[in-house]
């Protein structure tokens, strides 16, 4: 692991106040930052998102928007050397990116970026690996690359995304754009415009491009076109780069100008956040990424987390609860929007279903979250006892938190009470590789994946700096 001496930062050579030269600093950094200046440190926990991430394509192969994608794909005849993750469907490149990032992000189980400012929504602000990873996995295989440069390309395309999320004004996702989406667009432009070798000119272009294609609203959640969103983001970063490295024109100062990407989509943004910040610290070490061991919104996890304590310690058994109140800031019912889901979609985004589930099954995996559950008459009686709601401790301890508080009453008039700020998986409590690895084989177990490819992918992740084509990789994850 490297320690701060070792860590060269990169020091950018604009100077303005008023963020003039911010997009061509964002390009310097993706044209200018080598594997050897990215700590030991990131590139290991990068392997865990990206060991993540592809277990979620797997899965995301099989569900109902995989199915629709798949077959949209085959009608268009779009042909060509990408692979479609948990398929035999090899297609253009900047398509097989829109698949797997519809893939990752189908079942919302997928990772998500933690918050440094105290008045950034939720203690989160995207799910990073969603729009980056396809798109540079995507175009690595279409050009032979190796593992070593799949790994910095993905690195670099997180780490923009993170820093401009974090940059861009809370009101962007308050009013109901989806930062997934609209920042993940830079992701997967960085990403690719690394591979392709471009210039910061060029690099300059392709985020311009990719800025005037970031779109996603919020309204979506709880429906197939929320991970449509991811997979659009990890497409248009693609087609960016493409037409950016074909000489396409595009203006040298989308984020900062006064109708670019951060006033148009939030009326404003915090300067600091990202000049100067880019690598410095990377999002990866400070303040981190969150891995999800639920496939529902973040936002579910802390209690979720605390919820499966508390029933463990205290054996508490489903007949025995009356009621159970859930407790956390006004943001986070802004998000948890669905309160009787009749479906697995909305199930993702309610916090009774997610409450109710564990209390009668003690667990919450993808076999959880169907529709057929979701329904049963002993999953709807107990949503009916989950009461969720604004708690005025939790409103108090920062929106940089997904701060949670749970009173569980018992029919014998007993009060069981929890509180925790974050879940499992964050770097408050983080999984561990072979914690990813347990989740990466559940998730290919879901898509009745082959065993022993699923070990080989394991063991290829763990070292895929090493490895000298990411086709190899990617022949895994192809039927």
């Amino acid at each position: 692991m490297a320690n701060a001496s070792e860590i060269e930062a990169f020091t950018p050579d604009i100077t303005s106040s008023y963020g003039e030269g911010l997009t061509q600093e964002v390009a310097a950094f993706v044209v200018e930052t080598g594997y050897e200046k990215i700590p030991s440190e990131v590139i290991e926990l990068g392997k865990k998102s990206m060991l993540d991430g592809l277990g979620l394509a797997l899965s995301g192969s099989v569900a109902e928007s995989g199915k629709i994608t798949q077959r949209y794909l085959k009608n268009q005849g779009l042909i060509g050397e990408a692979t479609v993750i948990g398929t035999g469907l090899r297609v253009q490149e900047r398509f097989a990116a829109f698949a797997n990032g519809v893939g990752v992000h189908a079942d919302d189980y997928d990772d998500t970026q933690l918050a440094v400012q105290q008045d950034r929504v939720y203690g989160l602000l995207t799910h990073p690996t969603a729009p980056c990873l396809p798109a540079a996995l995507a175009v690595a295989e279409k050009h032979n690359r190796s593992g070593h440069d799949l790994v910095l390309a993905y690195n670099l395309g997180l780490e923009v995304e993170t820093k401009i999320s974090e940059a861009m004004s809370p009101r962007h996702y308050q009013h109901g754009f989806h930062s997934t989406a609209t920042c993940g667009v830079f992701a997967s432009a960085s990403a690719v415009s690394k591979l392709y070798g471009l210039n910061s000119d060029t690099t300059t272009r392709a985020l311009a491009i990719a800025a005037s294609q970031a779109a996603g609203l919020r309204e979506n959640f709880g429906t197939m076109t929320k991970p449509f969103h991811a997979g659009r983001a990890a497409e248009a970063g693609v087609f960016a780069a493409d037409l950016a490295k074909d000489e396409w024109t595009a203006t040298d100062k989308i984020l900062e100008s006064p109708r670019g990407f951060f006033q148009a989509h939030g009326g404003g943004y915090t300067l600091e956040a990202l000049h100067g910040k880019l690598g410095n610290p990377w999002t990866f070490m400070d303040p981190g990424v969150s891995i999800k061991p639920h496939p529902s919104g973040s936002l579910t996890h802390p209690g979720m987390t605390k919820m499966l304590e508390l029933i463990f310690t205290h054996n508490i058994q489903p007949d025995d609860v009356e009621r159970v109140d859930v407790g956390t800031n006004h943001n986070m019912p802004n998000a948890l929007i669905h309160h009787r889901p009749t479906d697995e979609l909305q199930a993702k985004f309610s916090m009774e279903f997610c409450m109710a589930i564990l209390l009668l099954e003690r667990r919450g995996a993808l076999p959880e979250f169907t529709d057929t559950v979701v329904n049963s008459a002993s999953v709807q009686d107990m949503i009916g006892r989950v009461h969720f709601g604004v708690h005025p401790e939790a409103e108090s301890a920062g929106y940089n938190k997904m701060t949670t508080i749970i009173d569980i009453q018992l029919k014998d008039g007993q009060t069981i009470s929890g509180r925790a700020d974050f879940g499992k998986g964050s770097p408050a409590n983080p999984m561990s590789y072979d914690e990813v690895a347990d989740k990466f084989r559940s998730c290919a177990e879901f898509a009745e994946w082959d065993v022993a490819q699923t070990e080989q992918i394991i063991e290829t992740v763990k070292t895929l700096e090493k490895l000298e084509s990411v086709r190899e990789l990617t022949g895994l994850l192809s039927r």
